[in-house]
């Protein structure tokens, strides 16, 4: 599964980007809106320091606008992904878009009809918003597992499963299980995954054995 960072803090995705484990970048105008920056000068930064897809969001909500914006943000970098909503101007808008060669993320999913929709109209990726389905005590995991079983159906629908709203450690590894494609995290959540007690027990007794033989590697 690939890592996408959910994040437009620049600096921070720097230092994620040399570990190597990250394989693209999601935003959204609330992020953005956080670095205190011009939008289109995040995203051009972002761009230059991820080799991978980086999402940026359209605003317009109508059809035309999306185009004309979407437009726009995909001529800032080679690599920029143009993010719209699932709306029905927004499926109209992925439509125009992705014929035209701009990949297209069609973001706040929320139930696999909606998914499907969006796989007909092109869109590169589909996200679907697990924690804010599990906050309304639905089963955000569920809907992966239905989208995954949707797409494996049909050979023409290549749109990848690009896991959203994630809270914790556990939403990432069910999602992989769940076979989706890709999982957006926030920075915490990414460098969680490297952290269980045992590690940091284990470490701690090997570093008393090695204490106490009085050596050196250096």
């Amino acid at each position: 599964m690939k890592f996408f960072v959910d994040s437009a803090d620049i600096e921070q995705i720097r230092e994620l980007a040399d570990t190597g484990l990250i394989d693209g970048v999601t935003t959204n105008p609330s992020l953005v809106a956080k670095s205190g920056r011009k939008f289109t000068d995040v995203i051009k930064e972002i761009c230059s320091v991820v080799d991978g897809p980086v999402s940026a969001e359209v605003t317009s909500l109508e059809t035309d606008g999306m185009i004309e914006e979407g437009r726009k943000l995909a001529k800032l970098a080679s690599n920029v992904a143009v993010k719209v909503p699932l709306t029905w101007d927004g499926l109209k808008a992925c439509r125009a878009l992705s014929q035209g060669g701009v990949p297209v993320n069609v973001t706040l999913c929320f139930s696999a009809n909606q998914a499907l929709l969006a796989a007909k109209a092109g869109a590169a990726f589909i996200s679907p918003f697990i924690g804010r389905l599990d906050d309304i005590g639905l089963d955000g995991m569920e809907v992966i597992r239905e989208i995954r079983v949707i797409y494996d159906n049909y050979d023409n629908l290549n749109t990848e499963i690009l896991a959203a709203s994630i809270r914790n450690v556990n939403h990432v590894k069910d999602a992989a299980m769940a076979g989706a494609d890709i999982a957006t995290v926030p920075p915490k959540v990414l460098q969680d995954l490297t952290r269980h007690h045992l590690t940091d027990k284990g470490l701690d007794a090997f570093l008393a054995d090695w204490k106490k033989t009085g050596q050196s590697i250096l």
